[in-house]
């Protein structure tokens, strides 16, 4: 019986849920047409042949119409409005796929996790597809699985793991497969999940060489990581002994243990670290994915650690390479499969094997395996500063036609808290950008605008998790506050800016600042203006949101807001309304709660753990309520007084204000900042927006803001300031002098 097709029309309007994931959607009645259910596979046929998830459009769907995504209408080559040819296709498990893709992803992403982000995709030989995992119809058996993968292809690829594109080399059996747990998943020339390298010409294992291991050739040069030279040596050292020269340790009568602890922020190159150091001593490796065995039933987890120690122990000098290894023995609650690791690190580390797990959260790895015979040896990776983003720079850029306007100092400025491959996906989003804007040059080139571009896309992955969107302002856009502006300029911007001055001069900067005034007088817009000049990443807390009826959740909330400030680093963390965060302690009603915060508090800024390039600014109108063991120095050392403006700080708030508003020439700012009296610079900025309403009442046509709109808008808004207030924080701010 032959299978029925219908030939739809191509509809570029995918959900949200299905943009670059292999998902279509169809009306319900063409679906029944077609005796699909949701979630089965079909054949697309345009200029080229595809596959793709059927599911159900939603209400108000055409029944002509076939909803899909631009990576969907690119495997068909066609446009939006093409005729598409659609008809069911068997249910058919793929045995194993191929991929290419960029070479910083085929180095960062293992087959495993390549596996789960293609997991319950249907394939065809020559597509594009993307890592976003198909989780529009998600299977619950695997569900953890999935997001495991989503987290670590943030952390390794960086923010830009979302828009990157592979290409399918090849699917067997047959085109349109379903990618399954039980398929095997490889690259183009390198590594495969099961049975070996994958085809397409991958280099042969050497004898005795596990199918699993990741090709010597395939391991960047340690030249090329600029910035882990130094880990570099001494992992290569501790490695060269352990593998080629144990003799001298037995006349010496010692022996050395292969267990290191890799830590450093995710996507800094910690697992191309070892690959390339494993290179030059002349070692294989066998990568090991841990939140893909901690995700496995005990049983079947342990047999996968087993069989990885017992591929690594098959023949010469090996190392097991354990990724994210906080996964398989947590801090909080190890369970059984955490016993059973850490036997087989320790048989392994005993049978000459270097075993390396690697880390970005040290704190949540159980101390436990930091025993003399387990992993004795910590080497840590740091957050590239400016200097090293700039080399960084340098090496990703090699082969980048850039453009003579590009300055990689500036970008490397720009580009505060980013790792190595938030930088390449820094690069690779500019160079998309050259193209798209270069499609029909003979020589192209990447320009300064297109870094420019790409930095608004591609966000450090350290702050990945952070949703602040940032207005452009700088303090040039404040208006007044001449002397508050160079106090804030010396005690925050110079210390993330200019931290080897104040190390070359024998001098700590300072770690905080408390900004205190009358309501509406600037205070938190003068922070907006210092993380407007892109010299550090911003963390914003409102005061209230770090408390928790929950016991220890506050505190746990202080720790990881500094946790990912010094990830982050240079960070400026912003404290709005500190007074509701940090009381004085021993007032408080709430069974102690703000107490402890505050205890969390100042350990955080001031107690034995360093706290390098991370300032904090505090910000409240009643500066009595806050703890003064907050206030002393070394904390939020520096109190600034945000006073109200005066004339013609009110004059230049208003000038800042009007900058987009065409005023009519007859307005007199200078005059009316004088009459002003008791006006804030939020008042001074409502009376202008209140002054363009004005106008656009009396005519939506109105081409300019007159002195009547001014006037009507002057009988409108009415002083904010509260005299008695202003004289109370005015002598405040006179006792502190």
């Amino acid at each position: 019986m032959a299978q029925p097709d219908l030939t739809l029309t191509a509809s570029l309007r995918p959900a949200a849920l299905d943009a670059r994931r292999g998902v279509v959607r169809l009306h319900p009645e063409a679906l029944t047409a077609l005796g699909l259910r949701p979630g089965d596979p079909v054949r697309l046929a345009g200029r080229r042949e595809t596959a793709g998830i059927a599911v159900a459009a939603g209400p108000g769907a055409s029944s002509a119409l076939l909803y899909a995504d631009d990576l969907t209408l690119g495997n068909l080559g066609l446009r939006d409005g093409g005729q598409v040819l659609v008809s069911p296709v068997p249910l058919v498990p793929a045995s194993r796929v191929v991929l290419a893709g960029p070479v910083e992803v085929v180095a960062a992403v293992s087959p495993e996790m390549l596996r789960l982000a293609l997991l319950g995709k249907v394939l065809t030989a020559g597509d594009d597809v993307s890592l976003l995992p198909q989780d529009v119809l998600p299977d619950a058996s695997v569900r953890s699985l999935v997001e495991a993968a989503r987290r670590s292809l943030a952390n390794t690829v960086g923010f830009a793991w979302t828009s990157t594109l592979l290409t399918v080399v090849s699917v067997e059996p047959a085109a349109g497969a379903l990618v399954t747990m039980g398929t095997s998943v490889g690259w183009q020339h390198g590594a495969t999940t099961h049975g070996g390298p994958a085809p397409g010409g991958a280099t042969p294992a050497r004898p005795g060489a596990s199918a699993d291991a990741v090709p010597v050739e395939d391991a960047p040069d340690v030249d090329e990581l600029p910035g882990l030279r130094a880990q570099a040596e001494e992992l290569t050292e501790l490695l060269d002994l352990g593998f080629h020269h144990r003799e001298v340790l037995g006349r010496l009568g010692t022996t050395i243990s292969l267990g290191v602890l890799l830590v450093g922020p995710a996507g800094s190159g910690k697992s191309a670290l070892v690959r390339a150091v494993a290179a030059r001593v002349g070692a294989r490796v066998h990568p090991l994915w841990a939140p893909e065995v901690a995700a496995l039933t005990s049983q079947a987890a342990a047999e996968r650690l087993r069989a990885a120690a017992a591929a690594a122990r098959a023949g010469g000098p090996a190392v097991l390479l354990v990724t994210d290894v906080e996964a398989l023995v947590p801090a909080d609650e190890p369970g059984p499969v955490a016993t059973v690791f850490r036997q087989v690190l320790a048989e392994s580390v005993r049978a000459g094997i270097a075993v390396v797990c690697t880390t970005g959260r040290p704190e949540a790895v159980d101390p436990a395996l930091r025993a003399p015979d387990l992993l004795s040896l910590r080497i840590s990776v740091p957050l590239p500063d400016q200097a090293l983003r700039r080399e960084q720079l340098t090496v990703l850029t090699r082969q980048v036609p850039l453009a003579d306007d590009v300055r990689l100092d500036d970008v490397a400025a720009r580009t505060p808290g980013f790792v190595a491959a938030d930088l390449a996906a820094l690069v690779r989003e500019a160079g998309v950008r050259a193209a798209l804007r270069q499609k029909s040059a003979e020589t192209p080139t990447v320009s300064m605008a297109d870094f420019t571009a790409a930095r608004e896309v591609v966000r450090p992955t350290t702050m990945a998790a952070s949703t602040l969107d940032l207005a452009s302002v700088t303090l040039d856009d404040v208006g007044g506050l001449n002397e508050v502006k160079q106090t804030l300029t010396e005690s925050v911007l110079w210390p993330l800016t200019y931290p080897d001055t104040f190390a070359r001069l024998g001098v700590q900067p300072p770690r905080g600042v408390l900004l205190y005034g009358p309501p509406g007088c600037g205070k938190t817009y003068l922070v907006t203006a210092l993380a407007g000049s892109g010299r550090a990443n911003v963390l914003s807390v409102k005061g209230a949101e770090l408390l928790s009826k929950w016991v220890g959740e506050s505190e746990r909330a202080v720790r990881e807001l500094f946790r990912r400030a010094r990830e982050a680093a240079p960070t400026l963390i912003f404290l709005d309304e500190v007074d509701a965060l940090a009381p004085v302690r021993g007032q408080a009603t709430d069974g102690g709660t703000t107490d402890r915060v505050v205890a969390a508090l100042l350990t955080e800024l001031d107690g034995i753990e360093t706290l390098r390039n991370v300032v904090v600014v505090g910000a409240t109108n009643r500066p009595d309520l806050v703890d003064p063991a907050l206030l002393r120095p070394g904390r939020l050392e520096r109190l600034v007084y945000v006073p109200p403006p005066d004339g013609p700080a009110r004059t230049e708030i208003l000038r800042a204000a009007s900058r987009q508003v065409p005023l009519a020439p007859e307005v007199d700012l200078a005059a009316l900042g004088d009459e002003l009296t008791g006006f804030s610079a939020a008042d001074c900025a409502a009376l202008v927006r209140e002054a363009a309403l004005a106008a656009m009442r009396e005519s939506l046509a109105a081409a300019t803001v007159t002195a009547e709109h001014v006037s009507a808008a002057r009988a409108r808004v009415r002083p904010s300031l509260d005299p008695a207030q202003v004289a109370w924080l005015a002598a405040y701010a006179a006792n502190r002098e």
